[in-house]
């Protein structure tokens, strides 16, 4: 006879290996961590075989383990989104989005509102990962649906939607004020796909550079630009009014473009393939880049 896994036990492997920690799901479940552990040893003797090995302190997926955590993520998608159908409202079904910090002021409230008007209660996580987070979120299933920056023909991951030139950008007083070398540069944290581009197109061209501020944050960057501490590398989506493109002003080498890819998580549930399509629609209609 095939084993029935339970739901709850199938939604704690989720939180689990989402939370990266058993004790954490255990308080978002509202379950102590003796509940949790139970529930694991019932799916493994379901299972007949090991599905968690101990790591440190905590628990990580044995190869059996990450097979049944990526099936938990559909049951629980598809047990949730059948509920809200019949009108239950003990719970309620989620999908998880994440985006760059470039496209937080249009795309993203423009794919929330567009999914809701079909979606109305279900719950839309959002995550602003930075970049080179945001296809390993995916690939584990972290994040149900995204948008990442991609190096130009990097690999086949995703679908590309458009490409976009890489811009040189500092603020309009900035251009009376540069006149030192090596060029004063705004990057953002390493790993950086604008940074990696800036550094390999200047060094190329054997234009000396300096690091003259580094953030992880898009915010700081655009605020080092307007404190004219020196010249940064964006696409031209959602460049503050203040910001210039400087590149031929400044003589400065042509920065490849950069892709936009969509990204989906394995297995995913319709929940959020309805969303992707969304997210694609949106993404095309607001970037102005160069579709595919």
């Amino acid at each position: 006879m095939k084993p029935t896994f339970d739901i709850d036990a199938l939604r704690a492997v989720v939180a689990g290996t989402d939370l990266g920690s058993f004790a954490r799901a255990a308080i978002q479940l509202g379950r102590s961590q003796s509940a949790i552990s139970m529930q694991l040893k019932k799916l493994e003797q379901q299972a007949g075989t090991q599905l968690f090995v101990r790591k440190g302190r905590g628990l990580v997926p044995t190869e059996a383990g990450e097979a049944l955590v990526a099936y938990a993520r559909r049951i629980v998608a598809l047990n949730d989104e059948a509920a809200l159908a019949l009108g239950s409202t003990t719970t309620t079904a989620a999908v998880r989005l994440g985006l760059p910090q470039d496209f937080f002021d249009d795309v993203m409230p423009a794919t929330l509102t567009a999914f809701a008007a079909t979606h109305e209660h279900v719950h839309v996580e959002v995550r602003a990962g930075e970049n080179h987070n945001l296809a390993e979120e995916v690939r584990s299933g972290r994040l149900d649906v995204a948008i990442a920056f991609f190096k130009s023909g990097a690999n086949d991951e995703g679908e590309v939607l458009c490409d976009l030139p890489m811009q040189w950008l500092a603020c309009e007083t900035f251009l009376e004020t540069l006149a030192e070398t090596p060029v004063p540069l705004v990057l953002f944290s390493h790993p950086c796909l604008f940074r990696q581009a800036a550094l390999a197109t200047l060094d190329q061209e054997e234009k000396r550079w300096r690091a003259a501020l580094t953030t992880p944050s898009l915010q700081g960057v655009w605020s080092g630009l307007r404190s004219g501490l020196g010249v940064g590398v964006r696409t031209d989506h959602g460049r503050p009014e203040d910001i210039a493109c400087i590149g031929r002003s400044l003589k400065l080498p042509v920065l490849p473009p950069i892709e936009v890819r969509l990204l989906i998580a394995p297995n995913a549930s319709p929940l959020a393939h309805d969303l992707s399509r969304v997210l694609r629609q949106e993404t095309l209609a607001h970037i102005g880049g160069t579709a595919r």
